[in-house]
């Protein structure tokens, strides 16, 4: 009697990251492999940046499908690379690395993800608002050329290291269509009585320090503004809280999280990914 063989190879995806330990993807992308029945595992991987080089020639051995890079790697890692999408080039990060054959082609989802969670969890079509940025960082830098090729008119980056923050908004004046500027932020910023939307795009209020808040005059925030926040651990910050207390619309960034890596999950499975299961995952996940 014959059976049917039995594969117990799981493909392998993963993050790439240092420190990663506090890295909440793997809770979404292994509850959405269950909830499919895939035989998928995603492994958090801590990686230094001197063994990067390294770390991507072991998963081209091991071939690994894809892996997230976080911190500090979704620059570096360019240069490992055999391609970039135009997103990505237009960026100049990575943070998602999808196998092809034998190329691993670098690709950003997290201006995607940020640019989803505006139109469907806040209901907000950016084409022709006004956006400030609160950084400009990897993280404002995806999202504020996601934004802008979405027709967003006007974008504000502010940065306390001009040179970065200029940077950003040469290229976003120089390869889109928004019309941006840099301010220096010095001090508490006082938000444009025009702006739209207001994100912070920095790290200030994450776990654990989840009292800090970035430095804004609060009084320049009124009913209208919608305040979004790229941390997703706690997603509803200190930041957040004192800009609804001011009447102001907020977006945390959990859905960013989940949206950026349910548009991973699809590029390494083929699969549209579940979103409703992962997004629960991750809020069990930071309750607990």
């Amino acid at each position: 009697m014959s059976t049917s063989p039995q594969s117990y190879k799981a493909e392998l995806v993963g993050v790439f990251g240092y420190p990663v330990a506090e890295n909440p993807t793997v809770v979404m992308q292994e509850a959405g492999f269950r909830a499919l029945g895939l035989n998928w595992r995603y492994l958090t991987i801590e990686v230094r940046p001197e063994q990067l080089a390294d770390a991507v020639r072991g998963l081209r051995a091991m071939n690994f499908a894809g892996i997230n890079l976080t911190i500090p790697h979704k620059v570096a890692v360019i240069q490992h690379l055999d391609g970039l999408s135009p997103e990505a080039e237009l960026i100049g990060a990575v943070n998602t690395v999808v196998r092809e054959g034998d190329r691993l082609i670098g690709h950003n989802t997290d201006g995607k993800g940020f640019l989803r969670s505006v139109r469907e969890d806040a209901g907000v079509d950016p084409r022709g608002k006004r956006v400030v940025f609160l950084g400009a960082g990897g993280a404002a830098r995806a999202m504020s050329v996601e934004l802008a090729l979405a027709g967003a008119a006007h974008i504000t980056i502010v940065n306390r290291t001009a040179s970065r923050g200029q940077e950003l908004v040469a290229l976003l004046n120089e390869r889109t269509q928004a019309m941006a500027e840099f301010v220096p932020w010095q001090g508490a910023y006082t938000v444009p009585a025009e702006a739209d939307i207001l994100v912070n795009a920095t790290p200030i209020g994450l776990f654990p320090d989840v009292e800090a808040m970035p430095a804004v005059d609060m009084a320049s925030i009124r009913p209208g503004l919608l305040v979004c926040d790229v941390i997703p651990n706690p997603p509803r910050t200190a930041f957040l809280r004192a800009a609804e207390a001011r009447g102001a619309r907020t977006l945390d960034g959990l859905g960013m999280l989940v949206y950026q890596g349910a548009i991973a999950f699809q590029m390494w499975t083929g699969v549209e990914a579940p979103i409703d299961v992962m997004r629960k995952a991750l809020e069990e996940a930071f309750a607990g």
